[in-house]
């Protein structure tokens, strides 16, 4: 890809606060696991940060009404330094009557979150040719993926020669490097209209998606893809570990760690077949849902723990053959200045789906057995797969205009 200073900057900065996202994670859950020795209480730290980034993606329209995304961007990771700062100065004090604390910092942490991410998708195609915007997601995505896979285990390594508290100060100042970098990019033109009311700012995004045959289509693989994917969290995929593979803890790492590499497989074989990809969206978007749907199920089904690790491998691998292309097109189906309130729509379709099909598919399990949830996860991705066949053309024509 063409040298792009705005694109650099972007990307550099987010990947810092990605690092720092998920250090500060790894930390709290030390933290709050080391002081009441309880597991539910450290697993509520997720549920947290989902509920908190809904609320904040139906609420970011507003911000983008009042605030430059650029500054938008840049003063959500300045928030979370100054959460941060505050956070490493409490930590030594906590006890078990005031730990509850931590949870208002996590929250506050993951609305700010909640506003980045849609802005950053937002920003991107402002920053990027459209001839190059397949390869700067396939780059995004790469980097993304690859942070997310070595810097859980290197954050709980630094644990070793770290305290939690120190943990949370580097993370501090990987929040502030992030806001400095982002503070550089160049402006946009994005001048939303001032007239409208608070509630008409937040339904925009929705008026949008629901008015646009292409992002209905995409809103309805996305629902039913971010409940098959609730299948790969923490907790599930180690009672699959435990109870289908008859494996110990080890292989819990495997398979995870399996299934992120082929994430990160998946956005490089994007990144480098950018070209073909391109045009052929719509071909490489249903062969991406259905092959997941087949590996799924093969996964839910085997009892062979080096199977289960190929298999999560090529989950990884086609779910972003499907992901990185689709996002492409949700990036080129509406005008520029639309995209922000459409990535809000859709991150907040994304993350109140996650947090009660988390729920959902956890008591599934329970009821019906481990092996049954992942057939279903195959099963809804295999209509997501049907849903793309059938809008195929409508997603050839999207880019093509």
């Amino acid at each position: 890809m063409k040298r792009n200073r705005n694109f650099n900057l972007l990307l550099t900065g987010q990947s810092l606060a990605n690092i720092g996202d998920v250090l500060y994670i790894v930390s709290i859950i030390y933290v709050i696991f080391e002081l009441t020795g309880s597991a539910a209480a450290a697993a509520f730290v997720p549920f947290t940060i989902t509920s908190s980034m809904f609320v904040s993606n139906a609420l970011t329209p507003l911000l983008m009404e009042r605030f430059n995304l650029k500054w938008l961007l840049a003063g959500s990771q300045m928030g979370k330094t100054g959460l941060l700062i505050t956070l490493a100065l409490f930590v030594p004090h906590l006890t078990l009557a005031n730990y509850y604390l931590l949870f208002l910092a996590i929250s506050l942490v993951a609305l700010l979150d909640g506003c980045a991410n849609p802005v950053t998708r937002s920003l991107l195609p402002n920053y990027v040719e459209n001839e190059e915007l397949m390869k700067a997601n396939g780059t995004t995505e790469t980097v993304t993926q690859f942070i997310q896979t070595a810097v859980w285990f290197v954050g709980s390594s630094l644990l070793i020669f770290l305290t939690a508290t120190q943990l949370v100060w580097l993370t501090a100042v990987l929040f502030f490097l992030s806001s400095f970098l982002l503070s550089k990019l160049e402006l946009v033109s994005f001048t939303p209209s001032k007239q409208q009311g608070k509630w008409q700012q937040i339904a925009n995004g929705w008026q949008t998606v629901s008015m646009t045959p292409v992002l209905k289509r995409i809103a309805w693989m996305d629902v039913l893809e971010t409940i098959a994917g609730t299948v790969w969290i923490a907790a599930i995929l180690y009672v699959f570990v435990s109870d289908a593979l008859l494996a110990d803890e080890k292989w819990w790492g495997f398979v995870n760690g399996s299934f992120f590499l082929g994430l990160i497989g998946g956005s490089i074989f994007c990144l480098r077949f950018s070209a073909l990809i391109e045009k052929n969206l719509s071909f490489f978007i249903f062969t991406g849902a259905v092959s997941s749907s087949l590996m799924t199920i093969f996964f839910g089904l085997t009892s062979i723990p080096a199977l289960a690790l190929v298999l999560s491998f090529l989950v990884g691998i086609f779910s972003q053959i499907k992901n990185i292309p689709q996002q492409t097109v949700v990036q080129t189906s509406v005008p520029k200045d639309r995209l922000p309130t459409v990535f809000t729509t859709l991150g907040a379709i994304g993350t109140g789906t996650f947090g009660i099909a988390s729920l959902v598919m956890g008591i599934l399990a329970d009821a019906f057995g481990i092996r049954s949830v992942f057939v279903l996860s195959g099963i809804l991705l295999a209509v997501v797969g049907l849903i793309a066949f059938k809008g195929r053309v409508l997603l050839w024509r999207t880019v093509q205009e």
